[in-house]
């Protein structure tokens, strides 16, 4: 059976972005040669990169263009966006899913053995979180109290008691966090 994993970097005081959209400033101090090595190694054990529509943009519209393993991974990969607005998806091996997203995934869970990441996609991710479909969450910590913007966890979730599976201590100074559902 397939794994669903939200992958998310978020700051100490709990945003995954700022105000802004992609606003996301805060990722160049944790990145560095331990988070490239973690993307590269999740990126080939992924079946599916999972992405609503905001997320599934702003992604498609940098990662088009970049090169580098990475790029060449993000872009070879099965991509499935979900979106009721969205009529088209260009991105290179993109299928654009209108229908109900946790019947969808439930349904692709079941059909392999790979993992499906879930990149941003906040509102997504709370349609999953409260849907209970998640079976892993790798949150990498960056060391930045940011004070506002768009919160990883909105309130009004559904609580889930979660399970400590790893922890890995980056040169950066950040963490990155994993935990079983």
């Amino acid at each position: 059976m397939r794994k669903l994993i939200m992958w998310n970097i978020m700051t100490l005081d709990g945003y995954f972005e700022g105000d802004e959209h992609w606003d996301l400033s805060f990722h160049e101090v944790v990145w560095g040669k331990e988070l490239e090595q973690l993307s590269i190694e999740q990126l080939h054990a992924a079946d599916f990169l999972v992405f609503g529509r905001i997320t599934y943009e702003g992604m498609a519209a940098y990662w088009k263009n970049a090169t580098g393993e990475i790029a060449d991974l993000m872009n070879e990969i099965p991509k499935l966006v979900f979106s009721r607005t969205l009529t088209s998806a260009q991105w290179n091996n993109t299928t654009l899913i209108t229908t109900d997203a946790t019947v969808e995934i439930s349904k692709r869970k079941t059909e392999g053995n790979g993992d499906m990441y879930v990149f941003g996609s906040a509102n997504l991710s709370e349609t999953f979180i409260n849907s209970q479909l998640f079976d892993e969450y790798r949150i990498g910590i960056a060391p930045v109290i940011l004070g506002s913007g768009q919160p990883l966890f909105k309130r009004g979730i559904a609580y889930e008691n979660l399970t400590l599976i790893d922890t890995q201590q980056l040169a950066t100074g950040g963490v990155v966090l994993r935990y079983r559902s």
